[in-house]
């Protein structure tokens, strides 16, 4: 199945909802604009166009209490004859700052695909985030699979990120997929339940645009890739490039 990539950017660059670039409306509610341009869009590891760029953006209304929500697009091509070219989440969920240090992100989030609803699917999600580490869980309970039914899934991951010289800076995720069924078949016909995807990405704000570099990867070999999406390269590791422009 698609997985968004907001709440996903989110767990590398902090949560959007202290952002300084959020437009305040009043003293108690602000507007985040965030538009990206990629050279992939890659969601836990899986390609979600082919490998091909991607356009993305997203609009976060906050309020000062710490509830948000929010709607983020992105183009998405997932092959052969499925009409959809659209991934459109819709989310809701509360920040809570406990310390300087020290963040709880807890929310819910529906991804949508136009003229391909049986893509469909949500989750509830929860993300820490304390002295620069970062640890997520996604629960979902209605993702599609090809046995015909939905089947609960948990994604989780760890990450941190720390400063590094020349205004750059590092983050480092460890990602792991665990799906109720046995989505992952290879070429001798084992199977299994779960895939780990990592990311190691570096960050420079320049000219008011946040540039980065990702190198991606997943433990799926190309037969496994194949077996549960239909082809063996967007599970390969790659080079993202993506430039952020926040408003």
């Amino acid at each position: 199945m698609k997985h968004n990539a907001l709440i996903f950017g989110a767990l590398l660059l902090g949560t959007p909802f202290a952002s300084t670039h959020a437009v305040e409306l009043t003293p108690d509610l602000a507007l985040q604009i965030e538009t990206t341009l990629a050279s992939d869009y890659r969601s836990r590891g899986i390609s979600q166009t082919q490998n091909d760029p991607a356009i993305q953006a997203g609009a976060t209304l906050q309020h000062s209490s710490g509830l948000y929500l929010g709607v983020w697009s992105s183009n998405v091509d997932f092959g052969y004859d499925t009409k959809t070219r659209q991934e459109l989440d819709y989310y809701a969920g509360w920040y809570w700052q406990a310390t300087e240090d020290v963040g709880l992100d807890l929310g819910y989030i529906q991804y949508r695909y136009p003229k391909e609803s049986q893509f469909d699917q949500s989750e509830v999600y929860a993300i820490l985030n304390a002295y620069g580490f970062e640890v997520a869980a996604y629960y979902s309970d209605d993702m599609p699979t090809y046995f015909g039914r939905n089947q609960s899934n948990l994604y989780s991951y760890v990450g941190y990120g720390f400063d590094l010289p020349a205004e750059f800076r590092a983050k480092l995720r460890l990602g792991r997929n665990d799906a109720k069924d046995p989505l992952y078949v290879a070429g001798n016909g084992d199977t299994r339940h779960t895939y780990q995807e990592w990311e190691a990405r570096l960050d420079r704000d320049f000219a008011g645009i946040d540039w980065s570099l990702s190198y991606i990867d997943t433990d799926l070999s190309q037969n496994e890739c194949y077996n549960w999406q239909g082809f063996k390269d967007i599970c390969t590791a790659t080079v993202v490039a993506r430039a952020t422009k926040q408003f």
